[in-house]
């Protein structure tokens, strides 16, 4: 990964900030002040986006110095918590007080704030993303004022999955449940048309494809741990004898526990373990969310242009998600299916093959995920968010000056 200079890097390498100078507040107070007196700012979280949503020209400001704040409040069952701060840097503390967040994303490291704002999710038929989960939300507004907004203001739908277009979070209230253990399971060489029935099959359940074989090569199966493990002939499929890596020749003692060992739920549930870095950062990602009745039709829109996808990918992760009624959520108002691509790094080569993607499923009106590499019209986007005037009217509202844009926000919710 190439070292930060100036403003920084984001974590993949492939951005550098434009901002002039870069904030590290250690009061919310100092960052208010910062707000108030900034003409472009930017919260930077843990650097997981791979276009410029996060970038300003600009002040960049970082959460990393507010205070660690952890509140379990039992009696509503949530957590507040720092905006700043990652999942995997209150899992721990939560489980050993008795509680679990309902799902995770494959990588712990991400901040809460940059997650939430971006509708990052795990998997599960029954799971939302991880923004479902957010019960309030404070946030410092462009003229430096601190708002408070939970379930009972009629703009909260609009306001979760924000972009950072709206404000810096601060703080997060999350729901929790009472904490469980998971035993996760590696199955290889599924028939793509056994998905559907794998997909219900568990908990939470990742299926990986090269894009070469026809099949998914391995599907990771996320069972609570008082459930029964998946027969010998599961599907037609055989189980991993050893631990594995999503991606081919990544060491796999960078992924959490597998064969069937029971752990708790912030263990399994991602595919990585916090102390481990996933890969180098030497990546492009890009995801997409169809509708899952139209996912089998969806994929094999793609099988014309499989041999162009497999020459620049490192591997394709297929996952569910429950709908959910937030505005800008890719999982807004439908069930969904997630086609994820982590590409080699090479951008000139990546380009091309992201714009076939997109002709091919655009029949199937796909939602990207706003972090990743994308290129579809503006057109295209506000035609798949149903509620994209209401959040255009929204961010005019709040932020009249432009103060939080950015040119992936000027691109998609113009000014005029």
């Amino acid at each position: 990964m190439p070292a930060d200079d100036g403003a920084g890097r984001n974590w993949a390498g492939n951005i550098r900030y434009a901002a002039r100078r870069r904030h590290e507040p250690s009061s919310v107070d100092e960052l208010r002040r910062l707000v108030a007196g900034a003409d472009r700012i930017r919260a930077v979280g843990s650097g997981h986006s791979f276009n410029r949503l996060g970038d300003t020209t600009g002040d960049l400001v970082s959460l990393a110095g507010l205070p660690p704040t952890v509140g379990l409040d039992r009696e509503r069952g949530t957590v507040t918590v720092s905006a700043g701060l990652r999942y995997g840097d209150i899992a721990t503390g939560l489980h050993a007080q008795g509680y679990a967040l309902a799902n995770l994303a494959s990588l712990p490291h991400i901040s809460v704030a940059g997650a939430v704002a971006t509708g990052t999710h795990g998997s599960g038929d029954g799971n939302g993303n991880l923004a479902t989960s957010v019960a309030a939300l404070e946030l410092v507004t462009a003229d430096g004022d601190l708002l408070t907004v939970d379930r009972t203001d009629d703009r909260f739908a609009g306001m979760v999955v924000n972009l950072g277009a709206l404000g810096v979070v601060t703080r997060i209230t999350l729901d929790v449940v009472p904490t469980f253990d998971v035993r996760q399971h590696v199955r290889l060489g599924l028939p793509r048309d056994a998905l559907d029935v794998a997909f219900a099959s568990a908990y939470s359940v990742s299926g990986f494809t090269d894009w070469r074989s026809g099949r998914i090569d391995q599907v990771w199966r996320k069972q609570r741990a008082d459930q029964p493990p998946p027969p010998a002939d599961w599907l037609g499929t055989t189980a991993a004898e050893a631990d594995r890596h999503p991606v081919p020749g990544m060491p796999a003692e960078n992924c959490t526990p597998q064969r069937g060992l029971p752990g708790p739920w912030h263990e399994r549930l991602p595919h990585f373990r916090l102390g481990f870095t996933p890969s180098s950062g030497d990546e492009l990602q890009s995801e997409y969310h169809v509708a899952r009745d139209v996912a089998a039709d969806a994929l094999a829109a793609l099988d014309p242009v499989a041999e162009r996808i497999a020459a620049v990918l490192q591997i394709c992760e297929l996952r569910t998600i429950a709908a959910d009624r937030l505005w800008l959520s890719p999982n807004h108002d439908r069930d969904s299916l997630a086609i994820h691509f982590t590409w080699i790094g090479d951008e000139s080569a990546v380009t091309p093959v992201v714009a076939e993607v997109e002709e091919r499923l655009a029949p199937f009106s796909p939602r990207p995920h706003w972090g990743k590499v994308f290129g579809l019209a503006p057109a295209a986007v506000a035609a798949a968010w149903p509620r994209h005037a209401d959040f255009l009217a929204l961010l005019r509202d709040l932020d009249p000056a432009g103060k939080f844009r950015t040119e992936p926000l000027d691109r998609y919710f113009p000014r005029d």
